[in-house]
């Protein structure tokens, strides 16, 4: 089984999984249609396009069929975050019966618009951290899903690439500060570099500002989205040229070929 068949076959448990509990809340009642709110980035985009259709597959797989007992209400900031807590109060005044998305930025909006429908993400860097659930064990409130723990993980990835480039003195982080989990995350890389003889760089929202020319260092990732690491492959050409060590995260970089 090849790794983007046995993502798509954990996506599409999860998604039967998790929405099981917040769509069987109230008994499900013969010939209603129940209205699934989806928010993400961009329907063009590939990396969202194999997610949602892993969801759906999910759905299928235990009796919920698009048309027929479910309704499926999407909606795209098409690469503008400024839009997303306008699309999550829309999906709100809609009466979804549930918000799905990945990602902190899309749950902190959806968050703000409701306390009472069910809010399941796909994916989230640190939700306890970020303050969207009580605790991984306990999550309580409305939200619920699947953590990734990017806070720790990218501090190991610090530690990978100390002990590759023993002599970095600085190591760049390339994000996106306006997302909620961005800040714990960066909080541990600064505690961990602290122990150490490097010094973390600015956290450059755009790859193209961190170039070669702009004497970045090498970099840690700390968002996993196909667009950011293509303009991370655009800006260093290749890691073989540059010689820059990176550490992207997850299996993305083997899409956009980094």
């Amino acid at each position: 089984m090849t790794s983007v068949v046995r993502r798509r076959v954990f996506i599409s448990t999860l998604a039967g999984g998790l929405l099981a509990a917040p769509l069987a809340v109230e008994a499900q009642q013969p010939g209603k249609v129940y209205r699934i709110g989806i928010l993400g980035e961009k329907a063009s985009d590939a990396s969202e396009a194999r997610l949602w259709e892993a969801f759906r597959v999910g759905l299928r797989e235990r009796g919920w069929i698009e048309g027929k007992n479910i309704v499926i209400e999407s909606r795209w900031a098409e690469g503008n975050s400024a839009r997303i807590p306008e699309l999550a109060a829309d999906l709100v005044r809609l009466k979804v019966d549930v918000i799905v998305m990945r990602g902190s930025i899309y749950v902190q909006a959806a968050k703000a618009a409701t306390s009472s429908i069910p809010i399941v993400f796909t994916t989230h860097a640190d939700p306890v951290e970020t303050g969207h659930v009580a605790s991984l064990a306990r999550p309580a409130g409305n939200i619920t899903g699947l953590a990734i723990l990017m806070t720790d993980l990218n501090v190991k990835g610090l530690e990978m690439l100390i002990s590759v480039v023993p002599k970095a003195k600085r190591i760049a982080v390339l994000g996106n500060p306006n997302a909620p989990s961005h800040a714990p995350s960066l909080k541990a890389l600064e505690e961990a570099s602290a122990r150490t003889r490097v010094t973390l760089g600015s956290s450059w929202r755009r790859p193209g500002s961190c170039s070669p020319a702009s004497g970045c260092g090498p970099v840690i990732c700390t968002r996993q989205r196909t667009k950011r690491l293509r303009g991370l492959k655009v800006a260093f050409q290749s890691p073989q040229q540059s010689r820059r060590p990176q550490t992207p995260p997850l299996a993305e970089v083997l899409k956009v070929g980094l």
